[in-house]
């Protein structure tokens, strides 16, 4: 049996973070890799990714290390959905086949529960459900008293959901071309193709049955939602430390924590686990690392910087900071004293803008969001839920109270010059 891994879409709603979704790294390998070892341990080897042409060469090598799999690429040149990313591997879905959306993170046991509906019950297609206490921006499954589907609805308004239970992307469909031939009759506006083409099947009376699913699920479809994956990750670690990783006897470590290679811990530094820290990099003197921070290969997190509960990317350098609950590109640095605030005043949940609209993070602490390749002066102040896209610098000084487009350049006499303007009018 295959399996299709769709990694073609393009992840908006992550801006300013503009790394694929699904190369994201956690423990020091990408969610790519985090999805096939989940799939071989419940059997399956055979693999088909669909990519785009930005992120495709970047999987190729990857799958390149990973032993005992057969893979096939497959580019999806425009994000144009689920139903045309395996239109354009239909060539390869000549038989059984599992699709599954690598952005939704979800235990090994999951495959076993479809694969056992898969021996014991004669439908076409097999549909994973989740049941859900609050809304979920995603799609709805409506089921009848034998668990067989009825309905399915893509992206409900919030307080019109047909049921409480969402669909969850791992599918497996006995018959992937039939899907194909109703997709090509959809007709709908939305990027609902998939979603209706299984709707259509259902009203022309083909079986196809909604496996329960109990187990972890989490779906990454906002920035914060890193940070409640990281989290996931290393609560199920085990706990490492690299016999190549020096820790000088000064300094101390508590919990569990995951020390990759060639990571240096130095004297006075404070690791309070469940922390990873990546490979090649360096800890520095009177350092705190603590509460589920994540940090990516080769970062130096220099003399007296306290990171709390943070994702950080590769290549990322600081000094003097404290950066609280916030998520770092990559190849970013931080000027002495730039501090990212966590918290508000009145201590209420944190709302992130994405596009025009606020959005509630559902976190009373979180950071910055910051893209890559960017940096701040010396004192700088970034506020609870700002982004900061790619390649900008925030100057000495400036105490940043609202985004910040790519590839700008902020200094304090702007931002003084834009409260004195508000003040005005």
């Amino acid at each position: 049996m295959k399996t299709v891994l769709i990694c073609g879409g393009i992840g908006k709603r992550m801006f300013p973070l503009t790394e694929d979704k699904c190369l994201l790294k956690f423990l020091g390998k990408t969610l790519l890799e985090h999805q096939i070892d989940t799939a071989k341990e419940a059997g399956l080897t055979d693999f088909i990714i669909v990519g785009n042409s930005q992120n495709i060469g970047s999987m190729e090598r990857i799958t390149t290390n990973i032993s005992d799999i057969a893979v096939k690429f497959v580019v999806q040149k425009e994000p144009l959905g689920m139903a045309d990313a395996l239109r354009n591997a239909s060539q390869f879905l000549d038989s059984e086949v599992i699709i599954v959306n690598p952005n939704d993170v979800f235990e090994g046991f999951a495959y076993n529960k479809l694969l056992d509906a898969y021996r014991t019950h004669s439908a076409i297609s097999y549909l994973l459900g989740y049941e859900v206490a609050d809304y979920f921006p995603g799609g709805y499954l409506v089921t009848n008293d034998e668990g067989n589907l009825t309905g399915i609805m893509e992206k409900p308004e919030k307080g019109k959901e047909p049921s409480n239970l969402v669909n969850l992307v791992v599918h497996l469909h006995r018959d992937p071309q039939k899907l194909l031939q109703y997709a090509e009759s959809v007709q709908t506006e939305k990027d609902d193709i998939y979603e209706c083409a299984i709707d259509s099947m259902v009203r022309d009376n083909y079986k196809i049955k909604v496996v329960p699913y109990t187990g972890f699920w989490y779906s990454v479809k906002y920035p914060w939602h890193i940070l409640t994956l990281a989290q996931w990750f290393l609560d199920r670690e085990q706990g490492y430390i690299s016999p190549s990783a020096y820790i000088s006897e000064k300094a101390t470590i508590k919990g569990k924590v995951v020390i990759d290679d060639n990571v240096k811990i130095l004297e006075n530094a404070v690791i309070r686990g469940p922390v990873y820290i990546g490979p090649n990099s360096t800890i520095g003197n009177n350092s705190l690392v603590r509460d589920y921070s994540h940090i990516g290969a080769d970062c130096v997190v220099g003399y007296s910087a306290e990171i709390k509960g943070s994702y950080i990317g590769d290549r990322c350098h600081f000094h003097m900071n404290y950066i609280g609950d916030s998520i770092i590109g990559a190849d970013c640095s931080f000027g002495a004293g730039t501090a990212l605030g966590n918290l508000r005043f009145d201590e209420r949940d944190i709302s992130v803008r994405v596009g025009e609209e606020p959005i509630d993070t559902g976190r009373n602490k979180f950071g910055a969001i910051i893209g890559d390749n960017s940096r701040t002066g010396v004192n700088a102040s970034i506020m609870p839920g700002i982004k900061i896209g790619p390649n900008s610098i925030v100057g000495p000084n400036v105490c940043l109270t609202s985004d910040l487009e790519p590839d700008s350049f902020i200094m304090a006499e702007q931002v003084s010059n834009t409260i004195r303007n508000r003040f005005r009018h």
